[in-house]
């Protein structure tokens, strides 16, 4: 070996070895495209800047500024400059990237992860998974046909303290487990109003719309307030409510869907831009159990087994027959009746004198995010989407659960579903599982 090759040798290894994250080979990092870079986006750009086995190799914006400035951003960060694209599409069909991640408006969730499993690339999509329920079973169907990982951004399946309750769940920590009630008490206040203006420089705004209607732009329906359109968000049950929709059903064991579905409430004391309800509950029923839902974007008091912490609580309680389990992501607790089980038990509920015993008291806390990612990126390498922690078929499920309390808010009465998950003879119902696409932005029928 030459001096002058030594040399490079020497220095080369020196540089990975002083580097925070390691260089691996073409064929063991993961090449990831971030197609979305607002808030969550920034975020994703964090968080896979945290794993060694991946590396962002592209990024997409229908906004100008911010493809800047997350070329800037990781340019800084990693001293290399990712790939920038205007068009999703156009990356998706790039063949430097293996894997995207999807941290966009609800409304491009589906479309998007169809286009990028037809395309080959594997995905993460942020929750909830679909717009609408349509979208749901379109996304499994893209997943299967394609042989693509996607995983949903449902973290707490990856989150070890709720891992922990589930499983004592299902061992019979509270007995025969028959409800829950899922508990989304988070304080917003007013959008406001906003008027139509012109779209800003540098923004594509009908790319941004996509599938959804054309609309005139204003600053309410384009940063994070599109949450609170129809037409683009779903809701705060579909926002932060749909990890606790998904964590209810897992304690509960329900890959079924519920008989009847009803759901009531209103945006009440805001008169502002917002469509969506500011305070809204929903039921869910079972031949054998039940379980509800409540989302409060008001003020709320203490109220029964939700520990409130200054203005917030998200979070779940399970019941069954030998008691109840409260989780949340700063831990849960167990607590069992002191009079066994209820067959039999003298002063069970008549006489008064039963009382609940903490059997059970678990912290946890912090973001799993990083390594719900991980377990993607694992799924990416190992090719087997039974490893992931919240593959698609669950993460709809868990959306479509979130659609179908919507629908009957928006009608205004309860809904029958059948076993398919679907409104047998009731075609107003049937008309919202789907939405009228925008040419050329459809969830087409056959994918």
């Amino acid at each position: 070996m030459t001096t002058a090759r030594r040399t490079f040798v020497q220095t080369a290894a020196a540089a990975i070895a002083t580097s925070r994250f390691p260089i691996l080979g073409a064929n063991d990092r993961v090449q990831i495209g971030i197609v979305g870079l607002g808030g969550r986006g920034r975020d994703h750009m964090d968080y896979y800047g945290e794993i060694e086995q991946c590396r962002i190799a592209a990024v997409c914006d229908v906004n100008q500024a911010a493809r800047e400035r997350a070329v800037a951003a990781i340019q800084k960060a990693k001293g290399f400059r990712p790939s920038e694209f205007a068009e999703m599409r156009e990356l998706f069909a790039s063949k430097e990237i293996d894997a995207v991640s999807l941290p966009l408006p609800n409304h491009w969730h589906a479309l998007a992860t169809i286009w990028a499993c037809q395309a080959g690339k594997d995905v993460y999509v942020e929750k909830p998974a679909s717009h609408n329920m349509f979208e749901s079973r379109k996304m499994v169907e893209a997943a299967r046909k394609y042989k693509r990982m996607v995983q949903v951004g449902s973290q707490s399946r990856s989150t070890p303290h709720k891992i922990k309750a589930i499983r004592m769940l299902n061992e019979g920590a509270i007995g025969k487990v028959f409800g829950s009630r899922a508990l989304c008490f988070r304080r917003r206040f007013s959008i406001g109003h906003t008027p139509d203006q012109p779209v800003p420089a540098g923004v594509d705004w009908d790319k941004f719309l996509g599938p959804a209607q054309m609309k005139p732009y204003s600053l309410n329906k384009f940063d994070y307030n599109w949450h609170w359109f129809w037409d683009t968000g779903n809701g705060d049950i579909g926002n932060q409510g749909v990890h606790e929709m998904d964590i209810a059903l897992w304690g509960l064991k329900r890959t079924d869907w519920p008989k009847s579905v009803s759901s009531s409430g209103g945006k009440f004391i805001w008169k502002d831009d917002q469509e969506t309800p500011n305070t809204q509950q929903a039921a869910f029923v079972w031949d054998d159990g039940e379980m509800t839902f409540d989302v409060r974007n008001l003020p709320t008091p203490p109220e029964g087994l939700a520990p409130m912490r200054g203005p917030n609580y998200v979070g779940n309680i399970f019941f069954g027959d030998l008691g109840y389990m409260v989780l949340d992501g700063d831990g849960f607790q167990i607590y069992r009746s002191t009079a066994g089980n209820y067959v039999g038990a003298r002063g069970a509920g008549a006489g008064g004198r039963e009382k609940y015993e903490k059997t059970a008291d678990e912290k946890g806390g912090g973001d799993a995010v990083v390594a719900h990612i991980r377990n993607f990126i694992d799924a990416v390498k190992s090719r087997d989407y039974t490893k992931l922690s919240a593959e698609i078929e669950i993460g709809a499920r868990s959306a479509a659960f979130c659609h179908l309390a919507n629908i009957a808010y928006r009608l205004g009465r309860p809904v029958k579903v059948d076993s398919a998950g679907r409104f047998a003879g009731d075609a107003e119902a049937s008309e919202m599982q789907t939405r009228k696409y925008r040419t050329p932005y459809v969830v087409p029928e056959r994918i």
